[in-house]
């Protein structure tokens, strides 16, 4: 139970003071304050008198902030009701693309067929949306396929996602594209990026083999070792421990010859 703290206005204060007697026609010294709002109807009316002159001194002010929120709530539903049909027009657009791109007719999935939009297009005019963003993805991996290999980068980068699957599958395709230019260390920390993300037993083990090949590329023999080892010790498991297990070796091999 709250404890009611003691003062002078407490009720065991004023039972413990000495009762005053009121003098005649004055209020009772003795009687509880009483809120001068609640009990007297003149200072409730000069409240309210004080709060329309505040109001109309002021009201352009108020006008204006309150037309300001209206518009900006007015405006925030037109951007996304306008984001919304954006994003289903690029899904439309790009239903062909895919299916091309999965025909593995890349060009027509790239450029479209004179009909329908191919992913460049899609990608580009609908930047922003959720199919544009798939796009980057689809275009990315065609782009490889290609041997547009820094087309395929650009593409990749744009791409992002929280899923298991696409988004270190992204960054590993990008980390393909690096190794293709021979640009390893850029190749070795995006197969890093892909270990890294959402770490598992059926994607991370392959991811950190690209990323163990890129390093001894680099001629850094000591960290592939690391990778191989952390393969052995925590994918026991994987399709690619037998492959981890001779390349440590060799790897291994590669610093006693120093």
């Amino acid at each position: 139970m709250s404890k009611i703290p003691f003062t002078r206005n407490s009720p065991l204060a004023r039972q413990n003071q000495p009762q005053q007697q009121p003098e005649s026609g004055q209020p009772d010294p003795n009687a509880p304050a009483a809120h001068p709002l609640l009990e007297d109807p003149n200072a409730l009316a000069t409240r309210l008198g004080e709060s329309e002159v505040f109001v109309r001194r002021n009201k352009n002010i108020l006008f204006g902030v309150l037309g300001a929120v209206v518009l900006l709530v007015v405006a925030g539903f037109g951007y996304f009701t306008w984001r919304s049909s954006q994003d289903e027009k690029a899904q439309a657009a790009m239903f062909q693309a895919v299916h091309y791109w999965e025909a593995d007719s890349l060009k027509k999935a790239m450029k479209g067929d004179g009909q329908y939009a191919g992913l460049e297009a899609v990608a580009n005019e609908y930047s922003g949306t959720k199919a544009a963003n798939l796009a980057n993805f689809y275009a990315g991996t065609a782009a490889l396929k290609n041997g547009e290999f820094q087309k395929a980068i650009d593409y990749l980068e744009d791409f992002s996602s929280d899923d298991l699957l696409l988004q270190a599958r992204a960054y590993a395709l990008v980390g393909d594209a690096n190794m293709e230019l021979k640009k390893y260390k850029e190749a070795a920390d995006y197969y890093q990026k892909a270990a890294d993300y959402k770490t598992n037993d059926y994607f991370t083990p392959a991811y950190l083999m690209k990323l163990a090949l890129a390093q001894e590329m680099q001629k850094d023999f000591a960290a592939a070792e690391q990778t191989y080892n952390k393969i052995v010790n925590d994918y026991p498991t994987s399709s690619e421990i037998t492959d981890a297990k001779v390349y440590q070796a060799r790897a291994k091999a590669m610093l006693g010859g120093k």
